[in-house]
């Protein structure tokens, strides 16, 4: 196996991409990131039985899929020649050329001895031969090279089921919001499994700033995302691009009680209704510390779910044991079908419920991105990595035609607008005092007893 991060450059995402255990997991990097040796060399380790972060497995077999066989030659066969010793390989069939030569050729598979004084095989595919060409075999693992069209991926996936094999991709996402982008990025199925990262010039040691500076002023800024940081791109743009996963979500812990202060409701029937508790420490941080998100459910579903998420997490109630809340103003209508609001039937089931909210989406989108990144180029607001759709939703907001949003997946932004909304946005001028924060703090344990 040739030298691979070590010495004085480590690529440290090369590292946390093989590190990780998960079973589909993806690399949207920026061309020249180093995205592509990442699935070469998981490919060479898995099939020599030798990689240092998972268990191995004896007779390991893999495909390794590319867009087409030139692309193949080109890529990720070469790649995979680079890192595999020739005195592991016991055999190579060609499709085209000689074995002597392999890399002149294409090849369709590697015969590899393993670590087990056993046989692994790489076999090569590629998307131009049809889904058909993808049927049949039961694999340890598939490598995409670049984005499969999405009947080969879901091939793909049925020959890991039975091996319980894993999926890894490496891919520069210039095809815009693909299925790719909902299966993965935003992992609508929310799959335990799927893990991804995203790759960019400067993550990787080899290349110099002297380049990068120079491609970043040859490259139009509307490729810039795609080519230089990996990341998915629309040409109407995203309304949140103040969002950073690694920057706003961050793991679950215990709030102080005197942290807790409303959960905000956005309601649906056919369509989701949207819950989630919020928290405000003494800086003035807001956290998203608990979500309810279902569709198709009634208002005795939904208090009852708001009740069993407060339990759980010793959300505060009023003397009278009811739960405050903000909800949408339209909950206050009456309809034919029922002679009471949404609002009065939450009420009854003390969910104290407030329809007085500010609905100004133009207004509530600008608080929303002060909060993402306020004036000193922090955050005001940090999500508990358990809100997965609100994630999802800050992730996928794209601005539509005639400058507004795009109205879809944006129940959990609605009541996050609520919330904020009823915020004073505090500048750099305004932050609180010491005094003022320690005046605060036993204002909100007195006002627990």
């Amino acid at each position: 196996m040739r030298s691979y991060n070590k010495g004085d450059k480590i690529h440290q995402k090369q590292l946390a991409f093989h590190r990780c255990e998960k079973r589909n997991r993806w690399v949207f990097g920026g061309n020249r990131s180093g995205k592509t040796e990442c699935g070469a060399v998981e490919a060479v380790w898995m099939a020599l039985g030798i990689h240092p972060y998972r268990k191995n497995r004896k007779d390991v077999f893999g495909w390794v899929v590319s867009l087409s066989q030139q692309v193949q030659r080109d890529v990720a066969q070469k790649k995979v020649l680079h890192y595999l010793d020739k005195s592991r390989i016991a055999e190579i069939t060609m499709l085209s050329g000689r074995k002597d030569n392999p890399e002149g050729g294409i090849i369709d598979q590697i015969t590899v001895k393993n670590a087990f004084g056993g046989l692994s095989v790489i076999g090569f595919k590629s998307c131009d031969q049809g889904r058909e060409k993808f049927q049949g075999s039961s694999l340890d693992f598939v490598w995409f090279d670049e984005e499969p069209p999405k009947d080969i991926y879901e091939e793909c996936l049925m020959r890991i089921l039975d091996r319980e094999g894993d999926v890894f991709g490496t891919m520069t996402p210039l095809k815009g919001l693909t299925f790719l982008y909902e299966e993965i990025y935003l992992n609508r199925r929310n799959n335990p499994e799927i893990w991804y990262e995203f790759m960019e010039w400067r993550d990787n040691p080899y290349l110099s700033e002297k380049e990068i500076a120079l491609m970043e002023r040859s490259l139009d800024s509307s490729v810039l995302d795609s080519r230089k940081y990996g990341k998915f791109s629309t040409a109407e743009g995203l309304v949140y691009p103040e969002f950073d996963e690694s920057v706003h979500v961050i793991e679950p812990f215990a709030v102080p009680a005197e942290w807790q202060d409303l959960i905000s409701i956005d309601p649906g029937l056919n369509n989701p209704t949207s819950v989630h508790w919020y928290a405000v420490d003494y800086d003035s941080n807001v956290y998203v510390v608990a979500e309810h998100y279902a569709a198709g459910k009634d208002v005795d579903y939904h208090a009852g779910k708001i009740k069993e998420i407060s339990e759980r997490i010793g959300w505060h109630r009023d003397g009278k044991g009811r739960i405050e809340a903000l909800i949408d103003s339209a909950a206050s209508q009456r309809t034919l079908a029922s002679s009471k609001s949404v609002a009065e039937l939450f009420y009854e089931r003390d969910i104290l419920v407030d329809t007085r909210v500010n609905k100004d989406l133009f207004a509530g989108i600008a608080r929303v991105k002060r909060y993402l990144k306020r004036d000193n180029g922090f955050p005001n607001v940090y999500i508990f990595s358990s809100c997965t759709n609100l994630i999802r939703e800050l992730k996928s907001y794209f601005w539509g035609a005639g400058d507004h949003p795009v109205k879809r997946d944006d129940h959990c932004l609605d009541e996050m607008r609520y919330y904020l909304m009823r915020k004073p946005y505090k500048t750099k001028e305004e932050e609180k005092t010491a005094v003022q924060l320690d005046k605060e703090r036993k204002y909100r344990r007195l006002k627990r007893r």
